[in-house]
């Protein structure tokens, strides 16, 4: 999986400007144990870099672009992330390797329940999980440094900017189901406003609104 890994990064470097994995990135990556944190049926394939099914309709992304949205962040340890999308955890694992602190967002309740009993089977203490509308993020503990997105919305959610520190990153597919949709990396300016850069085109799964 990992050698996988890099040779997309190297194809991607000059979409992305990461020519290769950070060291922290390429040790979270290689400590967490994914195939415990898909459903029983695709264990088989969960080093396999490519997206898999998780139940309710979800999908648990490929390990390029868990790798990359996490690399995207610029975290160098102690961090506060928020992750909007939980699914089977695997990406807010990955987060708490490096961050100090991952608050975990999931609209199912379902995979919200159960991703939250898999991560704390795996030991993880810095990770929390609330059932809730990821448009709206996580107010209650923002400011955030950083902010991963793991379904597509059709525009930037404000709300998500402004639980961002000034320069705090997040990153984010952004456009419709039926559309091209553009993996973005969003970064908070001091005056309250941010800048955009399109990444890569992408295929996720919708944000979906709570209720």
């Amino acid at each position: 999986m990992v050698s996988e890994i890099d040779a997309m990064y190297a194809d991607t470097r000059s979409e992305t400007g990461l020519p290769a994995m950070s060291p922290a990135v390429r040790a979270a990556m290689g400590k967490v144990e994914r195939h415990r944190l898909v459903p029983d049926a695709s264990r088989a394939a969960a080093y396999r870099n490519h997206p898999l099914p998780i139940g309710a309709g979800q999908t648990i992304s490929q390990p390029y672009i868990v790798a990359l949205s996490t690399d995207l962040l610029g975290l160098k340890g102690g961090e506060r992330v928020l992750d909007v999308g939980t699914g089977s955890g695997y990406q807010a694992a990955v987060l708490a390797e490096i961050a100090s602190a991952v608050y975990s967002i999931e609209v199912i309740a379902s995979l919200g329940n159960e991703a939250r009993q898999r991560l704390l089977g795996l030991g993880y203490r810095n990770i929390e999980v609330r059932i809730g509308d990821g448009n709206l993020g996580w107010p209650e503990e923002a400011p955030f440094d950083g902010i991963i997105v793991t379904a597509a919305a059709p525009r930037i959610p404000p709300a998500l900017v402004d639980q961002l520190k000034p320069g705090g990153r997040m990153v984010i597919p952004v456009g419709g189901d039926a559309d091209i949709q553009i993996l973005k990396l969003v970064t908070k300016r001091a005056d309250g406003g941010y800048d955009e850069k399109r990444l890569l085109p992408v295929r996720f799964v919708p944000l979906v609104p709570g209720k």
